[in-house]
């Protein structure tokens, strides 16, 4: 679905499109498998839609427009209310010698803005562009949860944002008029703006990462068939009134919705808040990560079949490389846990920060054991 020549609604690219290309590496940094992507970063596919959230399993009336109806307002009038708390995201992957972008949306004066976990996730440094303003900001990350795809970053010095209005997405209803704003295609600027419908409720999808093998469930999602695209990840789903009542979660290289047609997914808007307000409280839980990531510095060889995770390489000078681990060796255990697989070293060392002294025990590729104790270094966001 096309977008609109207004002010605040260029048209959209005919296709999407990666701007920054990058090489694929199986790097495990902060155990979070880093993979160059471009657009909208993010190593994920949909492998499996569910079928719930039809219009007979419709959440209650009273969203934009008349549920079932597909009535809405003015695209160009909602993107003029709506783009002004939005921010261009652009990210330095500087352990894959990359670049990505995406979206942010604005919740205080002050620059803490709300996105996906995939538009940071092994970010080494992020530059923010407020649109309200035109400036540029670095930024660091507050917190995320990868589990639900959410993360919260604070712009330096930054002061009298416009900031968004968030709406109510228990509200939203099957046919609501939605429009979705973000930095599509990545080219920064003006957001881009395409309209479309509600056309499904608590959709559920299994994405799946294909540098680490790891998967995350997806669930309660809003599915609307307006044209959400790479860079777009992070925006608004906005509806009639320019209030905000989704996240897009777009398609980006390696994380795709495989759906007949335009169609989108958003986060709702009530369940990322939340998650924000924990993450800005500093409430670390099982899934949500507070502060700076540690970083392990492996990289991991997904193929490969034995129990752990077993190492392709190690990056120069990280504390895997200063302890003498080595390409073919096996993590077996981390902070007296054990490692079956890349996935649980991964969420291992969520729960650890830069600094920390942890046990770990690795299989050398002779088959002798080894423990040691690794001092966790600062590192990209997972």
């Amino acid at each position: 679905m096309g977008g609109w020549d207004t002010p605040w609604g260029p048209p959209r690219p005919a296709r999407p499109r990666q701007t920054l290309p990058g090489t694929v590496i199986a790097l495990l940094l902060v155990v979070a498998v880093l993979v160059g992507l471009g657009i909208g970063h993010g190593v994920w596919k949909s492998v499996g839609t569910s079928s719930q959230g039809g219009p007979g399993n419709a959440l209650a009336p009273g969203g934009s427009g008349t549920p079932g109806s597909g009535a809405g307002g003015d695209p160009s009038t909602v993107a003029a209310k709506v783009s002004p708390a939005l921010v261009d995201i652009n990210t330095t992957l500087s352990y894959q010698r990359d670049q990505a972008a995406g979206t942010g949306i604005v919740l205080t004066p002050d620059g803490v803005v709300l996105t996906n976990n995939h538009v940071i996730a092994g970010a080494t440094s992020i530059s923010v562009t407020d649109v309200g303003n035109g400036k540029t900001y670095p930024a660091d990350v507050v917190g995320y949860d990868r589990s639900h795809d959410v993360a919260v970053i604070k712009l330096r010095n930054a002061s009298g944002l416009q900031t968004a209005n968030i709406g109510n997405s228990d509200r939203v209803s099957v046919g609501d008029f939605v429009v979705g704003l973000g930095n599509a295609g990545g080219v920064g600027g003006t957001p881009s703006s395409a309209q479309g419908n509600v056309i499904g409720l608590n959709r559920s999808i299994t994405a799946s990462d294909d540098a680490n093998g790891t998967t995350e469930q997806l669930t309660g999602l809003i599915e609307t068939d307006a044209d959400i695209q790479p860079g777009d990840s992070g925006g608004a789903l906005a509806d009639s009134s320019g209030r905000v009542v989704g996240i897009d979660t777009a398609a980006s290289a390696g994380f795709s919705f495989q759906t007949q047609g335009n169609q989108g997914f958003a986060i709702p808007i009530n369940q990322a808040m939340s998650i924000a307000r924990q993450i800005r409280a500093g409430q670390a839980s099982a899934s949500v990560h507070i502060g700076a990531t540690a970083f392990l510095g492996v990289l991991v060889d997904t193929r490969a079949s034995s129990q752990g995770a077993t190492l392709s390489g190690v990056v120069p000078s990280g504390p895997a490389a200063h302890l003498g681990l080595q390409s073919g060796d096996t993590i077996v255990s981390l902070g007296g846990k054990p490692v079956d697989s890349p996935n649980t070293l991964t969420a291992l060392v969520g729960n650890f920060h830069p600094g920390q002294s942890v046990p770990i025990s690795w299989v050398d590729s002779s088959g002798q054991s080894h423990q040691a104790s690794i001092t966790l270094a600062d590192g990209p966001a997972a």
